[in-house]
């Protein structure tokens, strides 16, 4: 995570989990995404609140400055995790959640310009580690909510 502690989902086992797929240095969908999450887990009873890990799809933005900047610009909270690694690592996890990563660099007035596009999805996973439902942006806070609701 952005204080380089181990993220893992089997530690989280017994609890309901949100595992999303987030670009720290995206000012686009994922912002929105991440508050959308953190005010779904809001909304429920703090006993039966998620943790949310929010799998790196960018290492250029896995710098602790840049992660710590998203939390308290996103508004997300102490259930919020960031799981960062190296490349391989990264990838094993993408692979795992069928999560598609496109990396690009270009150059624009001989400046390097660097696009990540990803698949923006979110798993809940009950708290016996079942994935339960996987949401797609634009998902809707309100079905994400319900999915969480139904495994208390």
């Amino acid at each position: 995570d952005e204080n380089g502690d181990p993220v893992s989902i089997a530690v989280l086992r017994g609890r309901p989990l949100i595992v999303t797929f987030i670009d720290p240095l995206c000012r686009n969908y994922c912002p929105i995404e991440a508050t959308r999450l953190e005010d779904v887990a809001r909304t429920l009873p703090e006993g039966s609140r998620p943790a949310i890990v929010a799998v790196s799809v960018n290492v250029r933005g896995d710098a602790r400055h840049f992660l710590v900047q998203d939390r308290h610009k996103w508004g997300v909270g102490a259930e919020w995790h960031w799981a960062v690694g190296t490349p391989a690592q990264l990838r094993s996890v993408w692979k795992e959640f069928d999560i598609g990563v496109l990396a690009t660099t270009k150059k624009i007035a001989g400046i390097a310009v660097h696009e990540v596009v990803h698949t923006e999805a979110a798993y809940v996973v009950d708290a016996k580690g079942f994935e339960r439902a996987l949401y797609l942006w634009p998902f809707r806070a309100a079905d994400v909510r319900t999915t969480l609701l139904g495994l208390a």
